[in-house]
């Protein structure tokens, strides 16, 4: 393996000096290890905060800046971060007007959010955490609150980060972030495995002929080998499977400071149908040119039309990544005018600028 790196059990902590020095609109903190916005002149919004393992720059911490998030929790490569990292950059940053969590869905990053939320009821801080989970891969003769979370949470991250500059409340950006989830849905593919820093190698082998179905973002097989085909044929499966999946129940825990438990709340993600509007994104995994992500939404388009599906707004290149995985997702986010309004709003970070 050929890296750029010092001492790998190193990489992290230089990679976000070099990202601070980077970069006057963001501040990093060490020692717990996370990153906040400088210069937000609004002090009345609700603070969004997201985070995971790194490995997948853009996300999350090149997504801190105004429109966006106002922090980002990294943990080590492909590790949740800590409660302590969750906890300490929310006080840093609470205002009083309420603090959502942005989180994927994966075993560890639920429990430290939620334990981190524990934390600061016990500071009388009000926070709430969202669950993105948006890959239909993992919920193939498996229960839907196995989806793991993975590209959509860009859209997310986007969107309800709008709405906070707006001054929406935090009631207001929970409704709709659980919209803009409760309509999302994903699915992806490898043509070849990342490489682990620690170990050297892979994962998961795949044969120079074969390409790996429904791959997550933390190196993790698919759910399927199958034969390489031309890039025509792969974008027909991974859209194809998006639009056939069925009807199912979404569940939403929130932290009831008043019972002094988690409660949960389900709604309906509906079957995508004919003269539905999205936002469309095509999702480079790290290791793929954004050239041939480019020959991937040209037949995306191509389906979608013939399919009757409105594509409102697209997003392609490499915002959700898997070190240097060579494949790529595709995203469908259900949208309407005002996510649209809130999705053409400015935003300025390190990773998404307009």
């Amino acid at each position: 393996m050929k890296v750029l790196s010092n001492k790998i059990e190193n990489i992290v902590e230089e990679q976000l000096y070099g990202l601070q020095s980077s970069n006057s609109d963001i501040e990093v903190r060490f020692d717990p290890n996370f990153i906040i916005r400088k210069k937000s002149k609004n002090k009345t919004k609700v603070i969004l905060i997201s985070g995971g393992g790194s490995g997948h720059e853009p996300l999350h911490t090149g997504f801190v800046g105004y429109g966006m998030l106002d922090g980002a929790c990294p943990g080590g490569v492909f590790s949740s971060p800590s409660p302590i990292q969750i906890f300490e950059c929310a006080k840093k940053l609470n205002n009083g007007c309420g603090i959502i969590f942005i989180v994927k869905n994966y075993a560890g990053d639920i429990m430290n959010f939620q334990m981190a939320t524990e934390m600061l009821s016990l500071e009388g801080i009000k926070s709430q955490h969202l669950v993105v989970d948006d890959d239909i891969a993992t919920a193939i003769g498996a229960p839907t609150n196995q989806r793991r979370g993975i590209a959509a949470t860009v859209i997310v991250e986007k969107i309800i980060g709008a709405a906070a500059e707006l001054n929406y409340s935090f009631e207001e950006c929970l409704a709709l972030g659980k919209k803009i989830i409760t309509g999302a849905r994903s699915f992806g593919v490898a043509l070849s495995a990342c490489t682990m820093y620690t170990t050297g190698e892979s994962n998961f082998k795949l044969e120079e002929n074969k390409i790996e179905l429904g791959v997550g973002i933390h190196g993790e097989s698919g759910i399927e080998k199958v034969d390489l085909m031309p890039v025509d044929e792969i974008t027909d499966v991974l859209i194809t499977k998006i639009l056939s999946d069925k009807d199912y129940k979404r569940t939403f825990n929130s932290w009831s400071f008043k019972a002094n438990k988690w409660i949960g709340n389900s709604l309906i993600s509906k079957k995508f149908k004919e003269n539905d509007e999205f936002i469309i994104l095509v999702n480079g995994l790290g290791g793929t040119p954004l050239s041939e992500l480019y020959l991937v939404y040209r037949k995306l388009n191509e389906i979608c039309k013939k399919k009757h599906i409105i594509i409102k707004r697209n997003l392609i290149g490499s915002y959700a990544t898997s070190l240097d995985t060579k494949g790529f997702s595709i995203s469908l986010i259900k949208s309407d005018d005002e996510i649209i309004k809130l999705w053409d709003k400015k935003v300025k970070t390190i990773g998404l600028n307009w």
